[in-house]
């Protein structure tokens, strides 16, 4: 319970990813119908319109929080119980490696339990820079996965779910062990307390080295989940096609352009998720283990 609330509560927080978040110019709403130049979509009805939660906060919002809900619950959750069965009898760490592997573990199960709700918010967040009439005008994440499954088929709901595990797997073996190791280091110098301090300066280690090593699996996973079929057939044919078609059109170092920005989200992220899940095992220790 824990690891999912320190997960949506840095969702609310954090800044949002720039390279994400179209700012396109929507159409003005006063203009005559008969004119045709901004042909409004269709509205659908949805079951969730009326939901007093979903149906009045942003609809990416409510995607970006079911998404954390379920990925970093289950992410989070796998890799302390991992870590905890795994460490010494003394209570000493596994080594790095160790904790590498467990990351890698509970970063490919989170991804694929949260993948559905991965898929609404990538659409979602595209929906915006589409035409007004090709946009799908999901209402919130509950009206788009009741969608998908309805219009496109249930497995759609997984649909990049081998990429996105990949960058689970990247992420995740990078950003959960190099917090406990950077954690662990910072504490063995002798210089810092378990606290706040501490914790920080090791999320925000952990943010730049996930940033150098998710940022070319993100964008695999985020062009997959997006692309449309053309003339019938798929945009892309795998992940690997993908990074042979961005070096070869777009250079190497187009794979991490943008890091700046990326870090300055990614950064902020970590470091949330990490202080208020710490905080929040101290607390779930302190009110419910101690008595």
């Amino acid at each position: 319970m824990p690891r999912g609330a320190s997960g949506c509560l840095h969702k609310v927080w954090a800044p949002q990813n720039p390279l994400s978040s179209p700012n396109t110019p929507k159409p003005p709403q006063n203009l005559p119908a008969s004119l045709g130049l901004f042909p409004a979509p269709p509205v659908r009805a949805s079951p969730f319109s009326g939901c007093p939660i979903f149906g009045v906060c942003s609809p990416r919002l409510s995607a970006g929080l079911l998404r954390q809900a379920t990925y970093t619950t289950t992410r989070l959750g796998i890799y302390s119980v991992l870590l905890e069965r795994f460490g010494g009898p003394d209570g000493t760490p596994p080594p790095f490696l160790a904790k590498a592997a467990m990351g890698m573990t509970a970063g490919a199960a989170g991804a694929f339990v949260g993948t559905p709700a991965e898929v609404a918010l990538i659409r979602m967040t595209a929906d915006g820079r589409l035409p007004p009439g090709e946009r799908r005008g999901y209402r919130n994440v509950f009206d788009a996965l009741v969608r998908m499954a309805r219009e496109e088929g249930v497995l759609t709901l997984w649909r990049g779910c081998i990429p996105t595990m990949a960058r689970a797997v990247v992420v995740n073996a990078a950003q959960l062990a190099s917090y406990s190791q950077s954690k662990q280091f910072l504490l063995d110098s002798g210089h810092f307390r378990d606290d706040i301090l501490c914790h920080f300066c090791a999320s925000m280690i952990s943010g730049l080295v996930t940033t150098a090593a998710s940022m070319p699996v993100d964008i695999v996973k985020t062009r997959i989940q997006n692309m449309r079929t053309i003339d019938g057939k798929p945009e892309y044919r795998n992940g690997l096609d993908v990074l042979v078609k961005v070096v070869r059109y777009e250079g190497f170092f187009s794979l991490w352009k943008g890091f700046t920005p990326y870090y300055a989200r990614l950064g902020p992220h970590t470091v949330l998720t990490f202080i208020f899940l710490e905080q929040m095992n101290k607390w779930y220790q302190r009110l419910f283990l101690s008595a």
